[in-house]
């Protein structure tokens, strides 16, 4: 079966836009023949393929497909850099899987060094991410090292080093008679949200044993750095993102010399890698400059 351009365009730009309107003024038509493209495609495939918002979203075959769309947008401008040709009349877009710390850190100039290329990024954590990749919902994610990822090219970075961090107040209020399993038992941390198991893997590495401390959920990186600063709980930080605030003694590690190092890989769809080579050379310089070895 091939599909329709027109109709793979129309369902990549509703569900990344969120509605009728807004992709039928990307694609200089009407809602209605935006309408009649996704009804077509819809009689085609034999699957609903949005569920009709506010926003719109999409289906699992939905979400599948609208991947693919990207996918030949990628390819087609691979094929255009090898045979020298003029660009794309619009930037490849690229869908990948990064966790908020990384974000936050070290990613950012890897996108900006790649040309014309637009990104869609989903945020979940480094533990999860090649769920996305496994789904076909990414064409390539930033995950925790050490298991691999069928049908990708795996991709060593480097460790993004976190330090156990709390302002000297809660140290003094929480911890006055020491960092022990007891006190970490009853004072606050902070977690990202669920899937966040550094505060309890850190605790693991130093005592050897597992305890659910009571935690305030913030899924903010730079937010979790003031939540601490400020004395709300204790966190695990980048070290980039608290080196200044312990420089300056508006944050203490709760033990010394206690880093907990987390392993990162940049795994590629391998049928995508190829596409990919920029992005890929960019990111590994990136996490070069940006992570510990």
């Amino acid at each position: 079966m091939q599909f329709d351009p027109h109709h793979l365009s129309a369902l990549s730009a509703i569900l990344r836009l969120g509605s009728f309107e807004a992709a039928a003024a990307e694609l200089s038509v009407t809602p209605s023949a935006v309408s009649q493209r996704i009804k077509a495609f819809e009689d085609r495939i034999g699957a609903a393929l949005v569920h009709r918002g506010p926003p719109c979203t999409g289906t699992p075959t939905g979400l599948r497909l609208a991947k693919h769309a990207e996918d030949i947008g990628l390819l087609e401008a691979q094929l255009l850099r090898e045979l020298g040709l003029a660009g794309a009349p619009r930037p490849a877009r690229i869908r990948l899987a990064v966790n908020a710390d990384s974000l936050a850190t070290w990613f950012i100039p890897a996108l900006a060094a790649v040309d014309d290329t637009l990104f869609d990024l989903v945020i979940d954590d480094q533990d999860h991410s090649a769920d996305w990749l496994q789904r076909g919902e990414v064409s390539a994610a930033i995950c925790a090292g050490g298991k691999p990822v069928p049908g990708c090219d795996m991709h060593p970075l480097g460790n993004l080093r976190y330090l156990a961090t709390a302002s000297p107040d809660f140290m003094a209020r929480w911890f006055a008679e020491g960092v022990t399993p007891a006190s970490l038992a009853r004072a606050p941390c902070l977690t990202f949200n669920a899937k966040d198991a550094l505060q309890k893997a850190w605790i693991t590495q130093q005592f050897g044993t597992r305890i659910a401390p009571p935690s305030h959920f913030l899924p903010a990186s730079h937010a979790f750095v003031d939540a601490a600063r400020l004395g709300l709980g204790w966190g695990m930080n980048p070290l980039s993102l608290v080196r200044d605030p312990i420089g300056n003694g508006r944050l203490v590690p709760l033990l010394p010399d206690s880093a907990l190092d987390v392993p990162l890989v940049w795994a590629v769809s391998r049928v995508m890698a190829p596409a990919l080579a920029p992005l890929t050379h960019a990111i590994r310089n990136a996490a070069q400059n940006g992570l510990n070895g």
